[in-house]
């Protein structure tokens, strides 16, 4: 063990940290993982509140690269939210699926890092009241040695290195193959693809 300077915070805290202080200020890229995400909002200006992809599609009008990895097919209002994001779509925002995606993470520039319990929705990190979000508890820091961790499983996951042996690939809905790996198969009505190449396909019944 060795000792880290890092912060401590909870509730209303993690979100003003997170999300206001950091995240929408970032300048050069955003990593985000998440078990589950939802069209959460979050604070513009004092009273005025927008949705987080609002602030993602003006982070990526500046050119700072965008990636979120979450574990599941996102829910319908964000799907919506997002289509109606043409820079968002085009790439401005890459998303891919693992389920075995629980670790919640924003790293932000490459050199600051949130770790805790607070997913990417409103009760986690969005704009509730404290009378009304979920408890959650969570660590940021600058330390090095933690963001370089936190990248390197990020990036695992991400390129599919964990995939060949991952022994959920037949529940998986997009498995991310390995370089050579070949085709993934369509995998029933919910199969979907993520990422800058791999954009959202809904479900047919959810197209009505």
């Amino acid at each position: 063990m060795r000792p880290i300077d890092a912060e401590l915070l909870s509730g209303s805290a993690l979100y003003q940290e997170v999300v206001l202080r950091k995240l929408a200020h970032a300048r050069e890229s955003v990593w985000m993982a998440t078990a589950n995400v939802k069209a959460m909002y979050v604070e513009r200006s004092k009273g005025a509140f927008v949705p987080l992809l609002e602030v993602l599609d003006g982070l990526a009008a500046r050119g700072v690269a965008l990636r979120l990895l979450h574990a599941e097919l996102p829910s319908r209002p964000f799907r919506a939210a997002f289509d109606a994001r043409s820079r968002l779509v085009k790439g401005g925002l890459e998303l891919k699926v693992c389920p075995r995606v629980h670790f919640k993470a924003v790293v932000v520039d490459g050199a600051w890092v949130y770790l805790g319990s607070a997913n990417l929705t409103g009760a986690g990190l969005g704009a509730k009241g404290d009378d009304v979000r979920n408890f959650e508890m969570g660590f940021v820091t600058e330390d090095f040695d933690t963001i370089d961790r936190t990248t390197a499983l990020f990036e695992a996951v991400w390129t599919g290195a964990e995939c060949r042996g991952c022994r959920l690939r037949a529940v998986c809905p997009d498995p991310i193959l390995p370089s050579g790996g070949g085709q993934a198969k369509k995998r029933g009505r919910d199969a979907v693809r993520l990422g800058k190449s791999r954009r959202l396909r809904r479900p047919r019944e959810d197209s009505t």
